[in-house]
């Protein structure tokens, strides 16, 4: 059974004008599951919409059985889903120890759980530790990034939406943030990664799905993909 399932979504921004036209895809639980595709195809609005940011016109979203369409961000972060969005998601003026704290809120009122959550974020993170007690403005890119994916990850989540982690890194900070998303899924995460570096999500993933127009245009396992990188990475980059 998937972990996650969408069936005919149609979603957009504006009233009438949809980003999303009819898409559907599943999510295999223990797996990294890669959507790449050209700028515009509606790959963040796909994750906004998972996490109930934007609302779908119809269709469905599916967690784990469950009908999530019309719940809210923090109602769907309770049910296990964690998101990283593109760039950085911390706060500047606070540490980085009380970024960690915020990013298990919903959890706040189980003290000996949050204990536990960020134990095991500093234990995943050790840069993280080192530099617990600084303010995040302190950090460097790879650092804040980094941040950004330990502070969803205290929550323990079934299912990590990432939008771009690579976006604005160096290949070698990059590389070590690829790392971490790998060790995630051997921990037991199931991930769902939105990259424009085809390459690295190509090696990365166990499946793949390119999206043009809103839709699904092509899918299938790391092998089916590997095979035509090439072209892959052309029609991602011009859409054709």
């Amino acid at each position: 059974m998937a972990l996650l399932e969408l069936d005919g979504i149609v979603a957009g921004y504006v009233a009438e004008i949809d980003i999303l036209n009819g898409l559907r895809l599943t999510v295999a639980p223990g797996s990294i599951t890669g959507i790449i595709g050209p700028n515009g195809a509606g790959k963040s609005t796909l994750l906004k919409t998972i996490f109930g940011f934007l609302h779908p016109r119809s269709g469905r979203v599916a967690f784990d059985g469950q009908a999530i369409e019309a719940l809210a961000p923090h109602a769907v972060k309770r049910l296990g889903i964690g998101y990283v969005p593109q760039g950085t998601n911390i706060f500047p003026q606070l540490t980085v120890h009380e970024n960690l704290q915020l990013g298990g809120w919903v959890f706040r009122r189980d003290a000996p759980r949050i204990r536990q959550m960020l134990e095991r974020a500093y234990a995943a993170f050790p840069r993280l530790a080192e530099k617990r007690s600084r303010r995040a403005t302190s950090l460097s890119g790879g650092e804040a990034k980094m941040l950004s994916i330990a502070k969803e990850m205290v929550t323990d989540p079934r299912l990590l939406l990432v939008d771009e982690p690579s976006a604005g890194l160096s290949p070698k900070i990059a590389e070590q943030v690829y790392a971490q998303l790998l060790a995630a899924r051997t921990g037991g995460v199931t991930i769902l990664l939105v990259d424009q570096n085809i390459a690295k999500a190509v090696e990365i993933s166990d499946y793949l799905y390119m999206l043009e127009m809103g839709q699904v245009r092509r899918e299938g396992p790391r092998r089916a993909f590997a095979d035509q990188l090439r072209e892959l990475i052309r029609d991602a980059l011009l859409g054709v």
